[in-house]
């Protein structure tokens, strides 16, 4: 059968004389094109969280065992390195990847919210906005043409886990299963960060906030940590990514039906964030995937080594499950420790939208 596996690129002008970015994208055109679900997905907006360019990397050459073989029935995006700008971005000979150096903006926020009649005004008089900015607007734009739209991250120390709106949930537990995440975090679609923009424009042509959105889905998934990047971890990630396709009928192949998610999800207002009280070395006594119950230790803060009596104890605000943790040793005051998913609303309070900058 011959191939329908189209390669394209983006090309992003740079802000200074002779320099400009590529990057690269695959269209596989399905045979069902039209009465399936479109997809998008992306991995490395933030350059510096590898996890989804392995995984993407190991779907892609499933893909296109399945295009040999007529097995692609919707046509389906895959950018598998979003982001060469930040990818190009070290400093003191470390990736940074999540904010650029330029404007020191997040990469995955400020995304223009605007709705989805107008998704071809993204493209219009380009050269008005900087690279980051354009490479947003070209990445929203194609994110806009598909129905499903996954944005593929990390976190530091981290179980699997998606950030997912509210209006996309129970229906996106099929997504939540096939890959295996440890939790949900529901998100409340107050933030401009991508997949939140992709929703906010789909909101806007069914009457905004709240709308219901039946078989659509913008989420983000985290895949562990920025150091669980392997062939195995990434062949595991890519086959629940698989599965999921072919639960949405994107594709067909041989993937056991999938299991009902089990796992907890927890809506954003629940989420304790963790922080040090104090600047010092980091001991922690608990790890990701621990249950924890009010009070239990869960680091002591070391601001004077060799005076153990300015020790600083953290405790755990309530019971819940240690999602996430800073692979730092050390902290200044006010860092991130910890997220906690919990069962009841969080008593430090949060703004709306995204958990942390």
């Amino acid at each position: 059968m011959e191939a329908r596996v189209k390669q394209d690129v983006i090309v992003i002008p740079g802000d200074t004389p002779e320099v400009s970015w590529r990057v690269p994208v695959l269209e596989f055109s399905g045979a069902h094109a039209g009465s399936v679900p479109k997809v998008y997905i992306q991995a490395a907006l933030h350059a510096n969280e590898l996890p989804g360019v392995a995984t993407l990397h190991r779907l892609c050459a499933r893909l296109r065992a399945a295009d040999a073989a007529g097995a692609i029935r919707g046509d389906i995006t895959i950018v598998p390195q979003a982001n060469p700008i930040g990818a190009a971005q070290s400093h003191f000979g470390e990736i940074q990847g999540r904010f650029d150096l330029g404007s020191r903006g997040n990469y995955n926020r400020d995304f223009p919210l605007i709705s989805a009649s107008v998704r071809n005004d993204l493209l219009v008089d380009l050269d008005r906005f900087t690279a980051p900015e354009r490479l947003k607007r070209e990445l929203l734009y194609r994110a806009l043409g598909a129905d499903l739209v996954l944005d593929l991250h990390c976190d530091d120390e981290s179980l699997p886990y998606a950030y997912i709106d509210s209006a996309f949930w129970p229906e996106a537990s099929d997504l939540a299963s096939a890959l295996q995440v440890d939790a949900v975090f529901l998100s409340d679609g107050e933030s401009s960060a991508f997949e939140e923009a992709v929703s906010y424009a789909w909101k806007q042509e069914q009457g905004g906030r709240g709308a219901s959105l039946p078989g659509r889905l913008s989420v983000t998934v985290e895949l562990r940590g920025r150091r669980d990047v392997g062939p195995d971890v990434a062949q595991r990630d890519a086959d629940g990514l698989w599965a999921f396709l072919e639960a949405r009928g994107v594709v067909n192949g041989g993937s056991p039906a999938l299991q009902p998610y089990s796992g907890p999800a927890f809506a954003l207002d629940t989420i304790e964030m963790i922080k040090a009280p104090v600047p010092g070395t980091i001991l922690f006594h608990r790890d990701i995937g621990d249950r924890v119950e009010a009070g239990d230790l869960l680091a002591v803060l070391v601001p004077r080594p060799g005076f153990p009596e300015d020790d600083v104890e953290v405790r755990a605000p309530q019971a819940g499950l240690v999602v996430t943790r800073s692979s730092a040793r050390f902290a200044r005051r006010r860092d991130d420790l910890m997220k906690i998913g919990c069962a009841e609303i969080t008593g430090a309070g949060r703004r709306a939208g995204t958990l942390e900058d």
